[in-house]
């Protein structure tokens, strides 16, 4: 008698079958298979051949006593043999089992998704997802025209999980998931969660990639770079979009590489002196307009600019020019396309069933419910996976203020209290600490840093103390006090003086970022350079003074690309930079300034050493608003003192400041220099400091201050 009666065998043939693999494959001295296209079917090993007779269409089932065996299938066009899927066993252990089910497996990437392994002797692919509502899950593609009968998955016990060892299939095969829900319909075939990599959008799949195909030779960065994220280093960050910092018009307008951003933006970068690169968001999405802020593949990059492989050979020619690699990471909210997460199994499982906690109105995304340990679980492993895999040097996590409050943009009635009645996302709370703690634990030497435009308290403390554990937030109150005066026409500003100086206030509740970033320069907001009132002359003098003032300014400092040489325009993702301004000498002027800057602030330990500690700055003269002038000074254990005088009105001044110590002082930086385009007026190189206190020092000297610019002195250890 047949092992499959013909019920059975209809249930699995139409994919409704709750386990396939009970059915298929060798049971008790009987091979049963499904071939949906197949008119004849045999079971075969070495000489050994045993036709299998139907029992419906689609599937054949025969007596085999012959251990390991392959099948033999053929109709009117062709005959073709292939390994069994359904004759080997699972890949998973108990282990993972455990951790997936528990929510604790810090090595998600690992277990999940597609991996080209070697299985029971045979090369191939072992798929694996978490879909716990579903009915069925199927992986398919081109492998099996797309035919979700073919290779049914395998559930594997409680924990939610489906797998299918493809014996076969190498990598690069496209694949996606065909889920029957729990309603019993067919959702929309979606992407693999733990993809290693997609197809070119607007195409859908996921790709088969093999991941550690680069030779790392970064070593000796990753030793050394505890020492260059801390928060007595210089750290001074290129922020990058990568499609359109340059692209080849000669090839249709493309985008570079990650091949040839490896060496052109590398060289710039490390020409231009700074020391990290921040990317936006890398991982896979389906939309160009979203600059990878709603990523679909998060365990993926962009095959818009190549091959894991080569993005991680990238981050390695970073790290061998001595530049370490940040990648804006999107853990807050997805979109809504329906190849993505969006009901995955048919269920409300990755975001919240309730829209006033599960929809992000502001960006037609949905919202991760963090209170999930699977979904929670998913996000801090993919933070570790970036880590770990591409050596990455750090995060910088985007939208936190979105993350922490329920009511974030929302009006009253339109959001849903915590357990306590409060406003905050205590589970989001709670997974941005747990991100935190394994980041900082299992890869020691990174950074994190927020993107939190509120008030809430201890971003940067420790998670031990009540904080959320992040290394740097972003100072977004500074960035909005500091553009709000420089747009202002000098005639006013000494009216809204406090501007500048109530940053101080504030300076180390954190450890901060001051940035200008990409959010500075899009939708309206106009340029650097175009944020600056007066003529062209006075708003090159302006932008100069800003830069000089935020690279003296404690805080670890951010410039979005092409703010370094002025660009008129805002950024357009569409199209490169504007590259020929760099012809003109005012804006090469700006560049040169920039690169100045980050020399300074790398060479001299009084420019950064103090950027999270309050004894590195001091104010010299905070109150002279009448006159537009601030002097401030920048000291660090064992090193020399840097004193910083702005002048920030068009009207030339001799003044009088205060300074530390006498004798000569060198004019280490004046942003009137013509080599910064400016008219090139200053104090000849040195200034005297006497023995009569000024400005609360104990020494003074007389110095001149040209129009609308930041002039900065050293003591002359040379005499």
């Amino acid at each position: 008698m047949p092992a499959t009666d013909r019920s059975t065998a209809e249930a699995v043939a139409r994919g409704r079958h709750s386990d396939p693999f009970s059915v298929l494959g060798l049971h008790d001295g009987w091979v049963t298979a499904l071939i949906p296209d197949a008119e004849r079917v045999w079971a075969v090993a070495g000489r050994t051949e045993v036709e299998l007779f139907p029992v419906c269409p689609g599937v054949f089932c025969g007596a085999w006593d012959g251990g390991n065996y392959r099948l033999r299938a053929s109709n009117a066009q062709v005959t073709w043999d292939f390994d069994d899927p359904y004759r080997f066993g699972p890949v998973l252990g108990a282990i993972d089992e455990y951790l997936i089910g528990e929510g604790t497996h810090r090595r998600l990437w690992e277990v999940l998704g597609a991996h080209v392994i070697t299985h029971e002797g045979i090369r191939g692919v072992h798929f694996a997802v978490w879909a716990p509502s579903a009915l069925r899950v199927s992986v398919v593609g081109g492998f099996n025209n797309h035919d979700g009968r073919r290779h049914q998955m395998r559930r594997r016990g409680v924990t939610g999980v489906w797998e299918i060892f493809v014996p076969g299939l190498q990598a690069g095969e496209a694949y996606q998931y065909e889920i029957l829900g729990a309603n019993g319909e067919i959702c929309p075939l979606k992407a693999d969660p733990v993809g290693f990599g997609a197809e070119h959008p607007p195409a859908k799949a996921s790709l088969v990639r093999e991941l550690g195909l680069h030779p790392w030779g970064d070593g000796a960065w990753i030793k050394d770079r505890k020492a260059l994220n801390e928060i007595h280093a210089p750290i001074s960050v290129y922020e990058v979009h990568a499609g359109s910092w340059r692209r080849v018009a000669e090839e249709g307008n493309r985008s570079l590489s990650y091949f040839e951003l490896g060496r052109q933006l590398i060289d710039y970068v490390a020409e231009m002196g700074f020391t990290h690169i921040e990317f936006l968001p890398l991982t896979e999405h389906p939309f160009d307009g979203s600059w990878g802020y709603q990523p679909i593949g998060m365990y993926a990059p962009t095959i818009r600019l190549g091959r894991p492989e080569e993005f991680a050979a990238m981050v390695d020619a970073a790290h061998r020019r001595g530049i370490g690699v940040i990648l804006d990471w999107v853990p807050g909210h997805f979109p809504t396309d329906d190849h993505g997460l969006k009901r995955f199994d048919g269920t409300a499982l990755y975001e919240h069933a309730d829209p006033k906690e599960g929809y992000q109105q502001d960006w037609n995304t949905l919202i991760y419910n963090f209170g999930r340990r699977e979904v929670a679980n998913y996000l801090e492993a993919n933070a570790l996976f970036w880590l770990d895999q591409y050596h990455l040097d750090g995060l910088r996590v985007d939208a936190v203020a979105s993350m922490l409050y329920r009511d974030y943009s929302r009006k009253q009635g339109e959001w849903v209290p915590n357990i306590h009645g409060g406003r905050e996302n205590l589970e989001a709370i709670a997974f941005l600490q747990a991100v935190n703690r394994l980041a900082y634990g299992e890869k020691p030497g990174i950074l994190t840093v927020a993107e939190e435009s509120t008030t809430y308290p201890g971003v940067t403390r420790p998670t031990d103390k009540g904080g959320l554990g992040f290394g740097y937030k972003w100072n977004m109150g500074w960035m909005n006090d500091w553009l709000r005066y420089f747009n202002r026409d000098p005639v006013h500003r000494r009216w809204h003086h406090n501007e500048i100086t109530f940053a101080s206030s504030y300076t180390y509740s954190e450890n901060f970022f001051l940035p200008i970033s990409h959010d500075e320069v899009v939708h309206g907001k106009g340029s650097m350079i175009g944020k600056m009132p007066g003529g062209t002359l006075d708003k090159f003098a302006n932008l100069r003074a800003f830069y000089a003032m935020m690279w003296t300014h404690p805080g670890k400092k951010l410039l979005f690309m092409g703010q370094e040489f002025a660009q008129w325009s805002e950024w357009n993702h569409d199209d490169e930079l504007d590259w020929a301004l760099l012809e003109a000498p005012m804006h090469e002027g700006v560049r040169n300034l920039v690169r100045d800057l980050n020399v300074l602030y790398r060479e001299m330990k009084a420019l950064h050493w103090g950027d999270c500690e309050p004894a590195g700055f001091s104010w010299i003269e905070p109150d002279d608003a009448d006159a537009s002038v601030y002097v401030y000074e920048r000291r660090a254990p064992g090193a020399d003192p840097v004193v910083i005088a702005a002048n920030l009105t068009p009207i030339e001044r001799t003044q009088r400041i205060g300074l530390p110590e006498g004798g000569h002082w060198r004019e280490i930086l004046n942003t009137d220099s013509d080599y910064y385009g400016g008219a090139n007026w200053g104090n000849l190189g040195t200034i005297q400091a006497d023995e009569l206190p000024a400005q609360r020092r104990p020494f003074g000297a007389e110095v001149y201050l040209p129009p609308l610019s930041v002039v900065m002195f050293a003591p002359d250890r040379a005499e």
